[in-house]
């Protein structure tokens, strides 16, 4: 064997840590001999693991290449499964493509533009082999699109992230993992390999899955075919020691794991129900698991091409390009063979965040649980709400159908690009939390998740409730002992108020003390907090139940109303004010606290009940369906007729706009509706709307001449109806 001597003077290195716990790096004078590549694993654990400690104690940190040979004593070579490994790495290192993957080497925002290029380049090649191969998604009763479109757009995001991760992985670090795996593994070992083994984790998990659904795209393999498949990819992802790390129970956290990962991967093969949903919900979780690995674009800019940062922006830059031919009206569908991908990708990214924040003292167990969550809350929210639906109205959970949050949207009156914004709005608003949650502490981060929580839950039960089916919805429920309580219980909302008045009434209270005071000192006061509370909500919803705000109807709230929600406020500010005198002698309160306070609780009460108010006009406004008219008059009268319309659903009818005569009222609007022009400006308007009839809201009915009205009406072949509002005696006699 040829021997060569390299003296590599004040040169950075990397020593591996024999353990795969980590790379160890210092600064030194040393030579390496033996110049084929080997890698060596320890036969003694101890021995190589104290010999690292003490490096760690040198504090001499520095870099070199990962790929160089390292040597230990006491180790001996590895044969069989490692040989492959070597071989592997260095084809890779002498390949073209690997060359120019790694003159992007710390670039993020070069993978990036790379995933981009691939998949914006290889995803209408994919489209063209569809429609000439016939592998084209046909319109169905259970399915939203109307017109056959191309399937298989999974194969181009799958090349656009597998080529460039498959290069930049080292799949030799996930030897330590299966050593161990089939040693004695332990929470403490196993939470130190995942850094540079979780892009090899992930590279492989993709790639089953899409096959997995690759095979489905082609073939329609059956629902529980899938399921199994999934679980064996997330049991090899236990298997390798990636845990969620939610408890300490070792059999529980791994179960969690396998149903967390199945379950987003399942969650976003459900949300690609319509055009670009898919795909813009996994871009912005990309992007916001990137900034919450790198911590900020600054660092996002210099991060290491294997951290998983870099996998996350490899990722984004696929389903940006993707989404350039997926979003409405969209020519190619990404098929499961791109959804279950992109879900167990993100669920990975989850899982890895996740396990690295677990032992953080800052917020790291309350970030472990709640940012991934958060992240992925879109595909969550939509997964958990149809399963339940379906569920409770005695429907399969596996069938396909029209009931996801992205249909009920479009059902409230959204267009389809408006919902699928809609949600990607609601993603990206998660997104937002989940960085702040992941940068604050456990006091501070209930600030963002309570209402987030909050508004999320009352979105879901909001959607709920609509018809998308003509069949009973919650079947299940109906016709049992316990009906009759549930029906109570959902037509006495004002149950529901209360109870979200009680969260209004801690939160503004709880936000007051964080703002009033700072990190340091909320942590005495956080214990007044607790002890003060009881007392607080008792004044405040007595307040309440005094000035009756519960016998109101939310759905009519008025001007008087809002003076009404003050006066409570203040009444129960000021009796809150008497009774933490009476009881603590206000001892450690502070006057701009409760000031604060009644903002907040003011500012929460009106904000909900008008949220409700403003929610419901809207969809009144966006479902408003039947013959299109003009409301000539827009008085008074005009106004009475438009709120008639927009409650009465059963009038057919759905207003363009208003016709007057005032030249003082054109261009203006009323209620949200345009004042289009006079009658003189009738003939102009109609050839420009074609309405089918025109509705006289005069309060007068012999106000002014309708011959021409008439005339107009006759000759157009217009309906015409007079709106008035009129109380006739009624003859008691008869």
């Amino acid at each position: 064997m040829r021997i060569e001597k390299y003296l590599l003077l004040n040169s950075h290195f990397s020593i591996l840590n024999l353990t795969g716990v980590e790379w160890i790096k210092t600064k030194s004078r040393f030579s390496i001999l033996n110049s084929q590549f080997s890698i060596k694993y320890s036969a003694g654990f101890s021995g190589c693991r104290n010999a690292a400690q003490r490096l760690r104690k040198e504090k001499a940190f520095a870099e070199a290449d990962r790929r160089s040979q390292v040597t230990s004593g006491g180790c001996e070579t590895i044969e069989g499964s490692g040989s492959f490994f070597l071989l592997l790495r260095q084809w890779r290192k002498n390949a073209p493509i690997p060359q120019i993957i790694n003159y992007i080497d710390n670039m993020p925002y070069l993978m990036f533009s790379l995933s981009f290029f691939l998949c914006l380049v290889f995803t209408p090649l994919v489209r063209f082999a569809a429609w000439k191969a016939g592998w084209l998604a046909m319109p169905v009763k259970d399915r939203w699109h109307k017109r056959p479109t191309a399937l298989m757009g999974g194969i181009a995001i799958y090349i656009a992230m597998a080529v460039p991760l498959f290069f930049i992985t080292d799949f030799s670090t996930l030897l330590p993992h299966i050593t161990l795996s089939l040693q004695n593994w332990s929470p403490t070992t196993g939470s130190l390999f995942s850094f540079r083994a979780v892009g090899a984790c992930i590279w492989i998990g993709m790639t089953l899955l899409f096959a997995l659904g690759l095979s489905d795209d082609f073939i329609q393999i059956k629902p529980y075919t899938k399921l199994v498949g999934q679980i064996l990819a997330a049991s090899l992802v236990t298997f390798l020691g990636f845990r969620l790390r939610w408890f300490t129970s070792l059999t529980l956290d791994t179960v969690v794991t396998i149903v967390w990962i199945v379950g987003i991967t399942n969650a976003f093969n459900l949300i690609d129900n319509m055009d670009g949903l898919c795909a813009g919900v996994g871009l912005i979780a990309a992007l916001h698991f990137a900034l919450l690995f790198a911590g900020n674009f600054q660092s996002l800019g210099n991060a290491d091409m294997h951290s998983p940062a870099a996998l996350a922006v490899l990722l984004a830059g696929a389903l940006a390009a993707f989404l350039i031919y997926n979003f409405n009206p969209a020519s190619i569908f990404m098929g499961d063979c791109g959804s279950m991908m992109i879900g167990f990708t993100l669920a990975m990214l989850g899982l890895h965040y996740s396990q690295t924040t677990y032992n953080l003292e800052a917020g790291g167990r309350l970030a472990s649980y709640s940012v991934p969550v958060m992240t992925l809350l879109v595909p969550i929210l939509d997964t958990t709400m149809v399963t339940f639906i379906r569920l409770l109205s005695g429907r399969k959970a596996s069938v396909g159908g029209k009931d996801h949050t992205s249909h009920r949207l479009v059902l409230m009156g959204y267009s389809e690009k408006g919902a699928v914004l809609s949600l990607c709005g609601i993603g990206t608003i998660a997104g937002i939390s989940a960085l702040f949650v992941s940068k604050n502490d456990t006091l501070t981060s209930p600030a963002v998740m309570m209402p987030l929580g909050l508004s999320i839950i009352l979105m879901g039960v909001y959607l709920a409730q609509i018809r998308v089916y003509p069949e009973k919805e919650f079947s299940l429920l109906r016709d049992r002992a316990y009906t009759p309580i549930l029906m109570e219980l959902t037509y006495k909302r004002q149950l529901l108020l209360v109870l979200l008045d009680f969260f209004l009434i801690t939160f503004s209270y709880y936000l007051s003390y964080r703002l009033r005071f700072d990190s340091q000192d909320f942590l005495f006061y956080f214990k007044v907090f607790l002890h003060s509370l009881p007392a607080v909500i008792a004044c405040k919803f007595a307040a309440f139940f005094i000035l009756g705000i519960y016998r109101g109807f939310w759905l009519f709230m008025s001007t008087n109303d809002v003076f009404g929600y003050i006066k409570a406020s203040t009444l129960a500010t000021l009796l809150s004010l008497a009774a933490v005198t009476f009881i603590y002698r206000f001892e450690n309160f502070s006057k701009g606290l409760f000031l604060m306070d009644w903002l907040l609780t003011t500012g929460l009460l009106l904000g909900t009940r008008g949220f409700f108010r403003i929610s419901a006009d809207m969809v009144n406004r966006k479902t408003l369906a039947g013959e299109t008219v003009f409301i000539y008059g827009a008085g008074r009268g005009g106004e009475i007729l438009l709120r008639e319309i927009l409650n009465n659903k059963k009038h057919k009818i759905k207003p363009v706009g208003f016709i007057d005569d005032d030249a003082l009222k054109i261009g203006k609007s009323l209620q949200g509706y345009p004042i289009l022009g006079g009658f003189q400006d009738i003939e102009r308007l109609f050839e420009k709307y074609n309405v089918s009839g025109m509705l006289i809201s005069f309060n007068e009915r012999e106000s002014r001449d309708l011959g021409a009205v008439k005339a107009f009406c006759k000759i157009h072949n217009m309906f015409l109806k007079q709106f008035y509002i009129h109380l006739e005696p009624v003859d008691l006699e008869q």
